[in-house]
């Protein structure tokens, strides 16, 4: 495996990467100043320049998240820290900038994980086969739980300021790297699409309500976003109050000890806030946005609906089987009649005679699954479609592939199985292996299909002249599946059902 050296100059100063495969990467590129100390729940500082060369060959740390999460292999984990605000770029291998060339299209990706875990060294979201294709692919760190996701803004005093949407803020400025750095990596940075999957897919939509997102991103792609993730700033004081309590802090003045508390309590008193909330306060999130202030004026989905969002063309979607996935792993969602009963008897009678009416096989576990993924991902997706569309184009799509290995191990098309086929999975040794040889070529056919529209759409803002733009006459949707087809408005009564039906209830 032959392997040499590429220098890049950026703002701040030499990074060397290495080409492998046919594509250069460089890992772990600083965007900003590590946030740790009196930085710790600020808004993130530029980066300050380093002399001579910086190595870019290994990754990092991660942000502080549960060990478990943060697995790369049979006994290997990530480091966890703080200093965590780093990037990585993958390129078509070239020598250098080609004056002559044309820049290519940046596809900057957003990872998933409830804004509690995740990293972007993940090998699921290695970018090469993007890259490949022609484009200057990036995948950005951002800080996570209560270092990032956790808006304890309302406790800031003069003595230890705390600021809001801190992992928004970092999302901003790994893009401000972007604009800054990027065509020095043959990148453009006037084409630079956001994409990401589950709280990657939140965040994408979320930065489309960021007044000082403008003009940093070109396109955007929302796979599988959700509802409930933002807060209002009464309901994130709510929160912050409990995790005070949670660390055994004064209320009255609790900086000092929020400045020195341990990354590792900090990640539990996040986790144990969330089990202990959802109870009593039922659809509001812990983790996520907080909307009402000067960083993100208004719920970004009521930013679309006001017409304020950033015009930029959006691909939105979700899978089949969203809701599987979380029979399985991660049991957040209600895909059980228990759990989702839990959630109606907050709905007034007419709701949730017209909510169950579309799942007729209500309680059957096929239809709580239904349920499930229709209140979480399908509310999110429609919502956005029907608001973005009359502001900008927008494209829907259902992704419904599943190998017959998936359908067998009771999963089917559920939720992050369609990242399989954006990032080219179903091409490698482990795509073999998950189809178990007997679906890989339709898997790799529907991988080609769904690569190619993302493709397209980066470099055009059209992800193909097959695919009809959202509208409110016919709703279409592109579905992949073995045969990739459109259909017109699939499921109206359960996207009927759900309007007006909101999570977050923000009159206690």
């Amino acid at each position: 495996m032959h392997e040499h050296t590429v220098q890049v100059s950026t703002a701040s100063g030499v990074v060397e990467g290495f080409t492998r495969n046919g594509v250069n990467r460089w890992r772990s590129i600083p965007y900003a100043e590590p946030p740790v100390g009196p930085l710790r729940f600020r808004a993130p500082q530029p980066v300050q320049p380093w002399q001579g060369v910086r190595s870019a060959h290994r990754w990092a740390n991660c942000a502080p998240q549960q060990r478990m999460y943060t697995m790369t292999g049979p006994g290997k984990y990530q480091t966890m820290s703080e200093d965590c605000l780093t990037l990585n770029v993958v390129t078509p291998r070239w020598s250098g900038p080609d004056p002559d060339g044309e820049p290519l299209p940046v596809m900057f990706f957003i990872h998933g994980g409830g804004y509690i875990l995740g990293s972007s060294a993940t090998a699921l979201y290695d970018g090469a086969t993007l890259a490949r294709r022609g484009c200057v692919y990036v995948s950005a760190n951002y800080r996570l739980g209560a270092l990032g996701s956790v808006d304890l803004s309302s406790l800031s005093t003069p003595d230890v300021p705390i600021e809001s949407n801190l992992f928004l803020r970092d999302l901003v400025m790994a893009l401000r790297w972007v604009r800054e750095n990027i065509a020095a990596f043959g990148g453009d940075p006037a084409n630079v699409t956001i994409f990401g999957e589950s709280a990657g897919a939140h965040a994408v939509a979320t930065l489309l309500g960021v007044p000082e997102a403008g003009g940093l991103f070109h396109h955007a792609i929302s796979q599988s976003p959700a509802s409930g993730m933002v807060s209002s700033q009464k309901v994130a004081a709510q929160f912050a109050d409990r995790f005070v309590d949670r660390l055994g802090l004064d209320r009255r003045n609790p900086g000092p000890g929020l400045l020195t508390a341990s990354p590792a309590n900090l990640v539990r008193a996040t986790d144990y806030v969330m089990k202990h909330s959802l109870n009593d306060m039922l659809g509001a999130s812990v983790v996520g946005p907080t909307h009402g202030d000067d960083y993100l004026p208004l719920d970004p989905f009521e930013a679309m609906r006001q017409g304020v969002a950033h015009k930029v063309p959006l691909i939105v979607g979700t899978n089949a089987e969203e809701g599987r996935l979380f029979t399985r792993f991660l049991k957040m969602l209600p895909t059980s009649e228990r759990s989702i009963e839990r959630i109606l008897v907050h709905t007034p009678p007419e709701v949730r005679e017209r909510i169950l009416a579309a799942y007729p096989h209500y309680p059957d576990p096929k239809a709580c699954i239904e349920f499930g993924g229709d209140m979480i991902f399908g509310t999110a997706a429609w919502q956005i479609a029907e608001a973005h569309a009359k502001l900008a184009p927008t494209f829907v799509y259902r992704y419904d592939f599943a190998p017959r290995t998936l359908h067998w191990a009771g999963l089917g098309a559920t939720h992050a199985t369609e990242l399989l086929a954006v990032f080219g999975v179903y091409r490698s040794r482990v795509g073999a292996m998950l189809t178990a040889g007997v679906d890989q070529r339709a898997a790799v056919k529907v991988s080609h299909q769904v690569q190619s529209r993302w493709q397209e759409f980066s470099r055009t803002g059209t992800p193909g002249a097959d695919w009809p733009s959202y509208n409110h006459d016919q709703r279409p949707v592109l579905v992949f599946d073995r045969h990739t087809h459109v259909e017109y408005d699939p499921h109206p009564h359960r996207r009927n059902a759900w309007a007006g039906f909101t999570l977050a209830r923000d009159d206690r």
